[in-house]
């Protein structure tokens, strides 16, 4: 079995009952399926007046003569009730066929009713886990990859898993039964003619998955293709008004144009491939049939060795053989396009997470001294970011970071918050080093306000809940209050229960600030990151996030990042960035008269 559909079929062991119940519907469906055909005879005899007559009960000879002893007893069975009422018996023998025909249908739709609950639990699983392993990813890899095909990979590959691999289970146990089934009967008619059909259905199986090699392959770049245009309709509409501003819109429509047109030629050849295990295993089909009708009509009209009436119920034998053979030579192409979806998804369960908890990490009730980077240094990508840094920041501490775009600044709060891992130093909390604590309980006592008011597509109360699910409506109400949202919060048609939402846009960009304040304020971190939070707000929102964000650093250990440097000058330490390095620190009256950077910054915005 396929390496990849079988860690795919490791989601399925919840579900193991399901496929028993299955596998033995299965069973029954394809020992009523053979058995329906062979029940044809008596009634084809009676229609044609053909039934041997048989006066005496048959014996049984052994094993070796099980097909005599049916087919006497059958006779029999038939003549005694033929000399007594033809048309009761003709009513009895079509009874036997539809009765036979209906237990084959109930078995299939109890088969297909137990496997739904195997295939949609593996999907919901599957799906379960990818989005596991999204949140419990490390910032760095969602750096490394593209929205749209990670888009592409929990959506149309998973998609593709349940149309190509899950589609076929049921074929695992009924089709193969349903040719022993039948090729075990077709032997008791004809030996020479059954030996055919055995030798036919694996050379036909080889042909046709020669024609679908490298389906795996042309399948694997449609995906890679479709996860491109998905990038690009994210980045479309995310940048619309930059697209609207620059006349920007060709250039996007040629980018998408190339990416559709590359999907659709790729999508041709994959389909003018796999289009031929159709028509391909339907000649074989024909091929076989027209063999079976010479041969088989031979042994009837020549060397009668075989009656009409049963030759007819072997070719019907022969057509139950080759249906289901057709149905498992299209699931090698099956097979071959979930293998690439397959392979696509499980890149996403196997990607290693280099930030896991250090079996030696504990948790952190409080922190009680504060953090302390010590000769610290960070790359990206090979690219110094932090440099031998130093600094100490004191339990109830406001530190801010000023410095030019790219000095280090925010990636020194991604540091703390251990999204990355540093080359060299040590980062510790309360003199533990920070890969030593859980990233649970670290997490537990930062909060994090940003330049861009991260809320999500929920009520504001759901959205003010997220750090603390437990708040009580007073505590979230308090909260609202202190970060001066819960004057508008009130004024909205539902309240605290009213949906903001994609990304918060149907607030002003103050409310959402207040917001993300109201929301660090009720989780009451001890260790609270500001990053740029007020730089994109007109005047009279700044004013209220400002007060907003005094109440939050409050008695708090606080690191911010600001470009306003009116903003900060209450700090108890403002450190000057550059390059990654400290080149000064001090208050803000001490960096006017130390430090020229420093006052000229304060000297350009006072100007502004």
């Amino acid at each position: 079995m396929n390496s990849s559909f079988s860690k795919i079929l490791q989601f399925g062991k919840p579900f193991k009952v399901y496929a028993f119940l299955n596998m033995v519907f299965n069973t029954f469906y394809a020992l009523f399926s053979a058995l329906s055909f062979v029940s044809l005879i008596p009634m084809l005899n009676v229609l044609f007046k053909t039934t041997e007559e048989q006066t005496k009960p048959a014996t049984y000879k052994g094993v070796l003569y099980l097909q005599g002893y049916i087919k006497e007893s059958l006779n029999y069975y038939v003549s005694s009730k033929l000399n007594e009422n033809i048309e009761e018996t003709l009513i009895f023998v079509i009874g036997i066929v539809m009765l036979l025909f209906f237990l084959k249908n109930i078995s299939n739709y109890l088969a297909l009713y137990f496997i739904a609950f195997l295939r949609n639990g593996i999907l919901r699983d599957l799906r379960n886990a990818i989005y596991l392993k999204i949140i419990t990813l490390p910032i760095s890899y969602f750096n490394e990859k593209r929205k749209g095909d990670l888009m592409a990979k929990m959506t149309s590959d998973v998609t593709e898993i349940q149309i190509s691999f899950l589609s076929i289970l049921e074929l695992l146990v009924r089709e193969p039964l349903t040719i022993i089934f039948s090729i075990a009967v077709m032997l008791f008619f004809s030996i020479k003619l059954t030996l055919f059909v055995i030798i036919f259905i694996p050379i036909s199986g080889i042909i046709i998955s020669n024609i679908g090699k490298r389906l795996k392959k042309h399948s694997a770049r449609i995906q890679e293709e479709q996860g491109d245009f998905l990038s690009i309709i994210d980045e479309t509409i995310n940048g619309q008004k930059i697209i609207k501003t620059f006349s920007a819109g060709k250039h996007f429509e040629n980018r998408f144009f190339k990416a559709t047109n590359r999907f659709y030629n790729f999508s041709n050849k994959f389909l003018h491939r796999a289009s031929l295990a159709g028509p391909a295993s339907e000649f074989l089909g024909i091929a076989a049939i027209g063999f079976l009708l010479w041969f088989g009509g031979k042994m009837v009209l020549v060397d009668g060795i075989i009656s009409g009436t049963t030759f007819i119920v072997y070719m019907g034998l022969a057509y139950n053989i080759l249906t289901p053979a057709k149905a498992i030579s299209k699931a090698s192409y099956s097979i071959q396009k979930g293998n690439a979806a397959a392979d696509r998804i499980l890149e996403i369960l196997n990607a290693e997470d280099r930030l896991k908890d250090d079996p030696s990490a504990h948790s952190i009730e409080t922190i009680k001294k504060g953090i302390i980077f010590n000769k610290v240094s960070f790359s990206y990508d090979e690219t110094p970011i932090i440099e031998n840094l130093s600094l100490e920041i004191k339990k109830g501490q406001m530190i801010a970071l000023v410095g030019a775009s790219g000095s280090g600044k925010t990636t020194l709060t991604y540091l703390i918050n251990r999204f990355y891992d540093i080359d060299s130093g040590v980062i510790s909390i309360d003199g533990v080093p920070i890969n030593k604590i859980k990233k649970k309980s670290l997490y537990r006592h930062i909060g994090m306000v940003t330049q861009e008011s991260i809320l999500f597509n929920d009520s504001i109360l759901n959205n003010l809940k997220l750090g603390k699910p437990d708040a009580s409506d007073l505590e979230i109400k308090e909260a609202a209050k202190a970060a001066n949202a819960d004057e508008f919060i009130e004024t909205l048609p539902q309240g605290y229960q009213t949906l903001i939402g994609d990304s918060g846009n149907k607030l002003s960009g103050g409310q959402k600030q207040r917001l993300t304040i109201a929301r660090a304020l009720l989780k009451d971190p001890a260790i609270l990151i500001l990053d740029e939070a007020t730089s994109s707000l007109d005047t009279i929102a700044e004013q209220q996030v400002q007060l907003a964000l005094e109440k939050l650093m409050f008695n708090r250990t606080s690191l911010v990042i600001a470009h306003r440097l009116s903003t900060i000058q209450k700090a108890d330490i403002i450190m000057v960035l550059e390059k990654g390095g400290i080149i000064a620190q001090g208050t803000h009256k001490e960096l006017l008269k130390s430090n020229k950077q420093y006052k000229s910054w304060v000297k350009i915005q006072q100007m502004d």
